[in-house]
C-alpha cells in the first residue's frame, strides 16, 4: 500500500451549454475497472439518445489501469482531455463520464477539447478532492478513571475516535495515519495514564482532510 493517493469523495453531475449541445459530466470514486466499466454503463442507460458517452478512468494508487475513448468524437478530442483532467491532479480511482447531445454547430477539434475538458473539471470540482491516507485502526479500551484526559488530548490530535460503547469501560475504534503511529499512540497512552489497551484491527484508506 502506497502512504496516500488522491481522488473524489462522492459522485457528481455538471452540465455546460456550448454553442447549443450539452455536455453533461459525471465523475465517481471507483476502486476497480469493473466499477467503473459499471459506471459508465450506468450513464449511458440514463442518456440512451445522447449522441457521445466519452469517458475515462484511472485505477489504481499508481495508476496502473488507464482507458479513455472518444465513443465517436474526432480522435484525441474528448477522452484524452477527460484524462488529462485527472492527471494534472493526480486523481487516481476516478471515472468521469461526459455525454454529448449535439445541438447542430460543429465545434471544431479545438472547440470539442476545450468543452469536454471545461465539462470534466467541473464534475471533478464538484464531487470534492480528497487525499486518502493508510490508515491503522486499534480497537481500545479505557477505564472511565481516563477517559477525559485522553478524549481532550486525542480532540488535539490528529486521531478519530469512532463506535464509543460504554460498558464496564469504554470500548471504542481509534483511527490514525499509519505513518504517525510512533508520535502519536506514546501521547495516546501518557494521556491515558498508560491503561489504554489496544489490538491492531484492521488497515486502509480514509480520507482525512480536503485536498487543494
Amino acid at each position: 500500500m502506497t502512504e496516500s493517493y488522491i481522488t473524489v469523495s462522492g459522485n457528481s453531475c455538471e452540465e455546460i451549454i456550448i454553442n447549443k449541445s450539452r455536455f453533461i459530466g459525471y465523475a465517481s470514486p471507483c476502486i476497480s475497472e469493473n466499477e467503473a466499466l459499471s459506471f459508465l454503463q450506468k450513464i449511458k442507460e440514463e442518456h440512451k439518445t445522447a449522441t457521445h458517452h466519452c469517458y475515462a478512468y484511472i485505477i489504481g494508487e499508481n495508476q496502473g489501469i488507464m482507458r479513455y475513448s472518444d465513443d465517436g468524437e474526432p480522435g484525441g478530442t474528448a477522452g484524452l482531455p477527460i484524462m488529462d483532467v485527472m492527471r494534472t491532479k493526480s486523481i487516481v480511482n476516478c471515472c468521469i463520464v461526459v455525454v454529448r447531445y449535439f445541438g447542430g454547430t460543429l465545434l471544431g477539434t479545438g472547440g470539442l477539447v476545450r468543452a469536454y475538458t471545461q465539462c470534466a473539471q467541473a464534475a471533478l470540482s464538484a464531487s470534492g478532492i480528497v487525499r486518502m491516507e493508510k490508515t491503522s485502526f486499534y480497537r481500545c479500551t479505557l477505564p472511565y478513571s481516563a477517559w477525559d484526559r485522553f478524549r481532550y488530548t486525542a480532540e488535539h490530535l490528529p486521531v478519530k475516535i469512532e463506535r464509543i460503547e460504554y460498558g464496564s469501560s469504554i470500548s471504542f475504534l481509534l483511527a490514525l495515519r499509519s505513518s504517525e503511529i510512533d508520535d502519536l499512540f506514546p501521547r495516546l497512552s501518557d494521556a491515558a495514564d498508560r491503561s489504554l489497551e489496544s489490538i491492531p484491527d484492521s488497515e486502509s484508506y480514509a480520507a482525512w482532510e480536503a485536498y487543494t
